[in-house]
Order: C-alpha cells, then structure tokens, then sequence
C-alpha cells in the first residue's frame, strides 16, 4: 500500500487544502493528514477542532476518488511522523515561488534525516493560489465572506468563533 502523509495546522482548512488532497489522491492508497499541533501559531480552532474539520470532509473526497483518508495529529518532526504513519511520499502543496525556498530547505533537512521518505510538491490550482488559513481568518474576522475560500461547515465554525 502506498501511503502519503499531507501535514499542515489546518486552522482551518481550505478549499486550497481539499484540491491538493483530492490530487494527492491519484498518487497513493491512504492519504494520512497529519493535523499540526504548533503552539507557536496559536491556533484559532482547538486540535480537537481541527481534526474534526478535515475528517468531516473525508467522505466526499474519498467517495469521489477511492483513496483511504486518516487524520492524525503530531507535534513530533514531520519526518518521524512519515515514519510513524508508514508513509513513503510527504506531500506539499506549493501557492507561489516564496512557499518553494522554504519547502526546498524542508526537503533537504528531511532527505538527510531518512532518505527512504520522498517529497512530492502539487501546485494549488490558479482558483486556489491565494487561499491561505491565515487570511482566511482576517476576511472573516473582520466581517467578510468566506464562502470562496472554505467548505460550508468551516464557514459556519469560523463564523460562530468570531462573533
């Protein structure tokens, strides 16, 4: 079984998120998301949370392209978590040339570390680019419609923490 593993923090995901997870797809059997536990970000939605975003679009995606969706939280190095899941492919999701140069100094690290673990990188979708979580909560802290950006029930949970 050919496993990929998709970190991020995910507060919250996007729709950003949910393309590169339906691409990623075509390349493995289970995709493990691995939910980031990262104080230093201060997270706007628990762990707890956020896990149960991403799993509640499990079944769409998974309905749609037959590919094994688990979340998993970690707070480990990502490369132990590959390690931890069983994964042999980590798959980022790149919006711009500046998401590269950190991505690529990621991979160096990681290659030194365990050279059996491969990087793939997916380029968002041109729809997909600007979506980030973090000014995905900006727009919606300060009023605005989010519905572009995140599946209807992120929308309402980033809506209700807000108010």
């Amino acid at each position: 079984m050919r496993i990929g593993l998709y970190p991020g923090t995910f507060d919250p995901i996007t729709l950003g998120h949910l393309d590169i997870m339906r691409r990623a797809s075509a390349l493995v059997d289970r995709l493990v998301v691995g939910v980031a536990i990262n104080r230093d970000k201060g997270p706007l939605f628990s762990l707890e949370e956020r896990v149960a975003m991403v799993e509640a679009e499990f079944a769409p995606l998974t309905a749609a392209t037959g590919c094994e969706f688990v979340a998993h939280p970690f707070e480990n190095l990502l490369i132990d978590c590959a390690e931890d899941v069983g994964a042999q492919v980590i798959v980022r999701g790149l919006r711009a040339v500046a998401d590269f140069e950190y991505e690529f100094q990621m991979v160096g690290m990681n290659r030194k570390m365990n050279d059996n673990v491969e990087t793939v990188f997916l380029m968002a979708e041109a729809e997909h680019q600007a979506i980030a979580s973090k000014l995905v909560k900006e727009i919606a802290r300060l009023g605005g419609d989010v519905s572009k950006f995140v599946p209807a029930a992120v929308e309402t949970a980033l809506n209700e923490r807000l108010q």
